[in-house]
């Protein structure tokens, strides 16, 4: 852990740098697939659950009830298999009918009391239409856009309209991949799902803001200097905050991880899965987009003004000044070791001797 740690004072005082910002290609590039792939997933269509599409769900509190047995009740009432059947934590079964599956609740609670063998009181059924659902869906739209004007708005203030850019694209990028994955892996969209997009939204902003700030920092006056371009002093602030932005990361992947590998999979509490998904797949596209896209592209846009151009031919022509002094510097100390040519072989080494030494050697001292 001290190695790490060393690492990252490294890294902060500048004697070891990764080259983000130059390497912004590739991270482009990786993007484009990752976001290509989504909206692939996102083309599919995503599952949607029954608070958005409508429909009904029944609760049966019977011990010992399986969740096979209250799957093929439910498949053998709507003729189809499309019913999703899980146990909740009080150790109920929860069975969610769609309202494509044209079977009213009365209906429905009579005959699975009867295969199921359990009194129709113990059938909690709960229907919800679809209009709450559609409701909810504008609801949690105008939500995001709102978040993302407000987002915008304060980068602009507080930093500058490039940063704001770079911080919406970078939103927009987790968004979509979290989304995506939502789609291919076929995980149910729920308002818990929603509360997920949401906390990665802030978490995702706040990565990118504490970047942001290192490198506003670091580019304080920088066309007043001829040393490093914009490009170099923001790959630095990132490099700075790198260690951070991963220790911050991996605590925060910890609990999230848990609840989905472990309380989602192996305990199969499925209603964990609905928000540790997004979390995960956000927090980890988040810190990504934090590195590798938001500060490459800030730092594109500043090379885009006159005034970076400008920088980068300073920095351009002080470097080759530079290198040229040192190679002529490299000669004259290479030329400073051969004898002239009109100096004798045995003379060379008193060449730099004073004068005056050199004339009284071999003179009588006027003592006997």
């Amino acid at each position: 852990m001290s190695r790490f740690g060393n690492i990252g004072h490294r890294l902060y005082q500048g004697e070891i740098s990764f080259d983000f910002v130059g390497r912004r290609k590739l991270w482009y590039s990786i993007s484009g697939v990752i976001v290509l792939v989504a909206a692939i997933g996102l083309a599919m269509g995503l599952h949607l659950g029954i608070e958005f599409k409508g429909g009904s769900v029944y609760t049966v509190n019977k011990p010992g009830l399986s969740v096979s047995q209250a799957q093929d009740a439910a498949n053998k009432i709507t003729h189809d298999s499309t019913a999703l059947v899980q146990k909740t934590d009080k150790g109920d079964v929860r069975i969610q009918v769609s309202s494509a599956s044209n079977v009213d609740a009365e209906t429905f609670t009579e005959q699975l009391a009867k295969d199921l063998g359990v009194p129709q009181n113990e059938v909690n059924a709960q229907v919800i239409g679809p209009s709450w659902g559609h409701e909810i869906s504008q609801k949690a739209l105008l939500g995001l856009v709102i978040f993302m004007v407000l987002v915008t708005i304060y980068l602009a203030v507080a930093f500058e309209w490039r940063m704001a850019l770079a911080a919406l694209v970078a939103l927009i990028h987790d968004l979509l991949i979290t989304i995506g994955v939502y789609a291919l892996v076929g995980f149910e969209v729920t308002p818990g799902t929603v509360i997920g997009f949401l906390t990665i939204l802030g978490y995702s902003l706040y990565d990118t803001v504490v970047v942001f700030d290192t490198v506003k920092e670091n580019t304080r006056g920088i066309a007043k200097q001829n040393k490093r371009t914009y490009s170099e002093a923001a790959n630095l602030g990132l490099n700075q905050t790198l260690v951070r932005s991963i220790n911050t990361t991996v605590v925060a992947l910890l609990p999230v991880a848990a609840l989905l590998f472990i309380g989602g999979g192996i305990l199969g509490a499925g209603t964990l899965n609905d928000i540790s998904l997004a979390l995960f797949i956000g927090l980890a596209a988040g810190a990504y987009s934090s590195i590798c896209v938001a500060t490459p592209l800030l730092a594109q846009l500043k090379e885009a003004t006159p005034e970076m151009k400008d920088l980068a031919k300073r920095v351009a022509q002080r470097r080759a000044a530079d290198a040229k002094a040192a190679e002529q510097a490299g000669g004259d100390q290479a030329g400073d070791g051969e004898p002239d040519g009109d100096v004798p072989a045995g003379m060379v080494g008193q060449r730099n001797q004073p004068v005056g030494r050199a004339r009284g050697k071999g003179r009588p001292s006027g003592k006997h």
